[in-house]
């Protein structure tokens, strides 16, 4: 593990700073860069997430598909939490925390968008992102390569249907357009255009050849991350700063639902 790998955590919260300061320093330059969309899905940041996702799914192996059996019970315990327990409790606790307890200290005309932004967080199992943690940690690599295939396949095709349902359930109206757009650029586009550089690379060079592209593009997809969150936390820099109290309060029903998972998958 290289040094930057190591203290990555002290990067991410580098970045989140940093892009708060630059959004409230240069609001217009954000602002510009926020523009850039096509039914409010940011083009920069469709870029970005390609960059940082891409490497990533590189390494993921639907052939791999078949040695789920092997490692059944922990893929069952993922699959469930993800897709049975996540975004159901996510919706619950959102609902009783923000349209409940804390809605006195909230905007009221802004409390279904927050609890939409919650639905969609907990709806997105971030593949990427457990491929960093798996290489962090040292995980076990068949294990990381099955569990990601699958969650890839089935994020494809049940996760537009999900989040429709469960903002539907929340009263929120369906933005179908920006849901599925958001589904074909930050997950069908990047899926297939990394199963094809896969394909390519393993046919021409095999697996050195794949191995040394890998290492190649590490850096650039750790780059891709941390330039990301200070985009994303540059957007709302403003807002941040204005509402901390909104911040906070938003967060303990994310915070809530990172031990229910963790006490359900580990307990």
């Amino acid at each position: 593990m290289s040094l930057f790998e190591r203290y990555l955590s002290i990067w991410v919260v580098l970045c989140i700073v940093v892009g708060i300061a630059l959004g409230s320093v240069f609001p217009n330059v954000f602002a510009a860069i926020a523009a850039v969309e096509i039914a409010r899905v940011n083009l920069v940041v469709a870029v970005l997430i390609w960059l940082m996702i891409v490497p990533m799914l590189l390494e993921v192996d639907f052939g791999a598909l078949g040695a789920v059996k092997q490692h059944w019970k922990g893929i069952g315990v993922t699959l469930f939490i993800n897709w049975a327990i996540k975004p159901f409790s996510m919706l619950a606790l959102g609902t009783v925390f923000l349209a409940r307890i804390f809605a006195p200290l909230l905007p009221p005309g802004e409390i279904p968008s927050y609890i939409a932004g919650l639905i969609l967080l907990a709806a997105a199992p971030c593949t990427a992102m457990v491929f960093v943690w798996s290489n962090l940690c040292d995980g076990e690599p068949n294990f990381t390569l099955s569990q990601g295939a699958l969650n890839d396949l089935i994020m494809v095709v049940a996760f537009a249907p999900l989040v429709g349902l469960l903002l539907g359930m929340a009263a929120i109206t369906v933005p179908w357009k920006t849901l599925l757009l958001s589904v074909l650029l930050y997950i069908v586009v990047p899926v297939l255009v990394a199963q094809a550089i896969r394909r390519s690379v393993l046919t021409r060079h095999g697996p050195p050849g794949l191995d040394g592209l890998l290492a190649l593009l590490a850096p650039m997809s750790l780059t891709a991350l941390l330039v990301t969150l200070v985009l994303l936390f540059g957007f709302q820099g403003g807002a941040i700063l204005a509402r901390p109290l909104v911040i906070a309060l938003i967060a303990v029903p994310i915070l809530f639902q990172v031990y229910l998972n963790a006490g359900l998958a580990y307990g």
